[in-house]
């Protein structure tokens, strides 16, 4: 017979092992293997030549790349700065140039760089890059907004732990109250570690803060009200969404058109990718986009709220229940003993953060 004690530490294995097998799965299956699918780049010129020359790279990528014409360089850097390409090659027998925007994401540019030595050595000439859009000094490969993306997200989903453990007696007006107050917190150390420590932002730090409130403010508020349906196992939950398929289909090291359909697909409305295309839009694109991102971490902090009030209310309707005919000081102990169990296995399960 295996003994309580045996099943109880067996029971808790099973949270940290399937940590390992989300986590192999997610930073594996998102980062390994990067390859084009569909990176958008142009051929700029006019005239049939280059009609002809961007026909003939799009049937050797295939569907690597979507190839389009620009007639001009002008053009074609407006499309870099909207994001609508990775790269624009301008031919040329003397000299070749490939047009990239880095603060877009390094990575799309080193591929579209990747793509274009080619078409240059034909040409019989050395590719020459230009950047119409680099990220500071202090941050040269512009990834520091996605280790910013991960400070914002542990301090988010361990304060759900935190609040689960010690708060779970609590009102859920006085937890919704706390996570305020926590998401207010962390966002402005995101701020200051973005701000004056490290210096990623340069300007429009007000804006950033506000930002990092909604991504970190929806993650507590979905948080707090996941934990009142599944108490221990928030924690897990909390880091899959948050880290196992957030981090990986943020942009923050990879864009979608260098992943797999699944983690470029949760690109489009996942919260981490609203956060860093948000604030990458702020910062080097002139608010381009930001609408729509903004929205997208609204939309997430609603559903968090909602589902926060769907708590409050289950809370409310077991609290009002009959209740057995128990002594007012054993129900009371009982009640004590069973909270602070609670709290430790909590405690316990915050091994993912």
């Amino acid at each position: 017979m295996t003994s309580p004690a045996l099943r109880h530490v067996l029971t808790h294995l099973i949270t940290p092992l399937l940590m390992c097998l989300g986590m192999g799965l997610a930073y594996m299956g998102a980062f390994v293997t990067p390859e084009p699918h569909h990176l958008p780049v142009a051929v700029v010129g006019s005239g049939p030549e280059v009609k002809v020359f961007a026909q003939t790279v799009k049937d050797a990528a295939g569907d690597r790349l979507d190839v389009r014409t620009v007639a001009t360089r002008t053009g074609a850097v407006d499309l870099l700065k909207s994001r609508d390409i990775t790269g624009a090659y301008v031919p040329s027998g003397k000299a070749p140039r490939l047009l990239v925007a880095s603060a877009a994401s390094d990575m799309d540019a080193t591929a579209a760089e990747k793509v274009s030595t080619p078409l240059a050595a034909k040409e019989g000439a050395p590719l020459k890059v230009t950047d119409v859009a680099a990220p500071v000094a202090d941050d040269p490969t512009g990834q520091g907004l996605f280790f910013l993306l991960i400070a914002l997200s542990i301090g988010s989903y361990a304060s759900v732990a935190a609040l689960g453990a010690a708060g779970s007696a609590l009102p859920m007006r006085v937890r919704a109250l706390l996570a305020l107050g926590v998401s207010v917190v962390v966002s402005g150390i995101g701020a200051l570690l973005a701000g004056p420590v490290f210096r990623l932002a340069h300007h429009d730090l007000a804006g950033l803060w506000g930002m990092a409130w909604l991504y970190s403010a929806g993650i507590v508020f979905i948080g707090v009200g996941l934990h009142t349906f599944l108490k221990r196992w928030t924690t897990l939950t909390m880091m899959v969404l948050f880290v196992m398929l957030n981090f990986t289909s943020s942009g923050g090291l990879f864009r979608p058109e260098l992943q797999n359909g699944f983690f470029g697909t949760l690109h489009a409305f996942w919260n981490g990718a609203g956060f860093v295309e948000g604030i990458r839009g702020l910062l080097y694109f002139g608010g381009d986009g930001l609408g729509r991102t903004v929205g997208t971490l609204a939309a997430w902090l609603l559903a968090g709220l909602a589902l926060t009030a769907v708590a409050a209310a289950c809370e409310r309707a077991r609290a009002s229940a009959p209740a057995l005919a128990v002594p007012g000081p054993v129900a009371a102990q009982r009640a004590v003993v069973l909270a602070e169990h609670e709290a430790e296995e909590e405690i316990e399960e915050t091994v993912g953060v």
